[in-house]
């Protein structure tokens, strides 16, 4: 029974709709070459027209095998329209004797007319259905390439981050035992804390995303560490808005960012300097500042893989919805701010293609 509805499937009211309106049509258009009323050919037509949709719709719908389904289409077609003008006579009250003697011709005509316009109908459905058949191969290569995309995509941001992992940790080692050497009696706190530190940032160094929150705690810890080797030399400001710190971020960029303050602009020049953290909403826009009170923009040569690791991750992530921005300070150093659109979450990436355009 369920092989027997299946052959039925797609014999929807639109395809019932359809062939009637092909059927009116067809009677109006041919009314005017033949002596029958357009009621007498609109009779045979729906007749013919009804019989060959469920027969053609059983065919679409039957088994492969080893003929092609256009001929198996035809061949329901050209039946249809013998059982059709079959039908058509009986609900005419003609007697079926006759549809093969004095009105034979009109049989031929009416299943040649009826033959005709089935293959026309059955040329246009297979049109449409290879065009449908086109369409869903292109988007089923389209959802394939965006796949591939964004496997790209995450290659990209893990090797980026990759790099980032590395260039921190190490510098951080650097830090401590440069302080072993010059201050043992502060080795074992500042050892403690970097424990703790790392214990914290190291699970979160390979997360796709953290929030505005975490990141700030993780930049106090390591400016804390960093006070410790340099003492009176450095101190900082943390303000981050409270309704702020649940704000998804991309991790280890901040501390990029403070890292580069401290090594490139407080510690090679001054006796004291500052490192002023802010994050705040501004015109549909979140706003991470990492500001330094050092040596300013002209005499820095670089920074290595901090900051092109930052604006690399940012066209990744946001496309043109993000990015860094670097200024002089007042009255002297560095403000260094990430601007991200309020609106784009940094656990979701912008569209594919979009994406790995910014990222090329």
């Amino acid at each position: 029974m369920t092989d027997f509805a299946r052959l039925f499937e797609g014999l929807t009211f639109k395809r019932v709709l359809l062939v009637t309106i092909l059927c009116v049509w067809a009677a109006a258009a041919i009314v005017w070459f033949f002596a029958n009323t357009y009621l007498d050919l609109l009779v045979s037509a729906l007749c013919v027209g009804y019989t060959s949709m469920v027969l053609f719709t059983a065919a679409t719908n039957v088994r492969r095998h080893r003929l092609p389904q256009w001929v198996i289409q035809v061949a329901s077609i050209i039946v249809g329209s013998f059982l059709g003008t079959m039908l058509a006579g009986i609900v005419k009250g003609r007697p079926l004797a006759t549809m093969f003697t004095e009105r034979y011709y009109g049989v031929l005509i009416t299943m040649g007319l009826g033959i005709g316009f089935g293959c026309m109908a059955l040329w246009v459905y297979n049109f449409r259905e290879r065009e449908s058949r086109h369409a869903a191969e292109l988007a089923r290569a389209q959802a394939e390439r965006a796949q591939l995309e964004k496997n790209v995509l995450q290659a990209q941001l893990a090797l980026m981050q990759a790099q980032v992992e590395p260039h921190f940790l190490f510098n951080t080692l650097a830090n401590v035992q440069h302080l072993v050497e010059t201050d043992p009696a502060s080795a074992s706190r500042m050892l403690e804390s970097l424990i703790q530190y790392l214990r914290a940032a190291l699970p979160r160094m390979r997360e796709d995303a953290t929030t505005v929150g975490r990141e700030a705690d993780m930049a106090k810890a390591f400016l804390d560490i960093h006070r410790m080797r340099m003492g009176s030399r450095l101190d900082y400001v943390l303000e981050v808005p409270e309704e702020l710190r649940c704000r998804p971020f991309p991790p280890m960029m901040l501390i990029s960012l403070v890292e580069n303050a401290i090594k490139h602009g407080v510690d090679p020049c001054c006796e004291a300097g500052s490192v002023t953290i802010r994050a705040r909403e501004d015109g549909g826009k979140l706003r991470f500042s990492v500001a330094d009170t050092g040596q300013g923009i002209a005499p820095r040569k670089g920074t290595g893989v901090g900051l092109a690791n930052i604006r690399e991750r940012l066209k990744t992530l946001y496309g043109t919805g993000a990015r860094l921005v670097i200024e002089e300070n007042s009255p002297r150093g560095v403000v260094a701010t990430i601007e991200i659109d309020a609106g784009l979450p940094a656990e979701a990436p912008p569209p594919v293609a979009a994406a790995v355009a910014a990222a090329a």
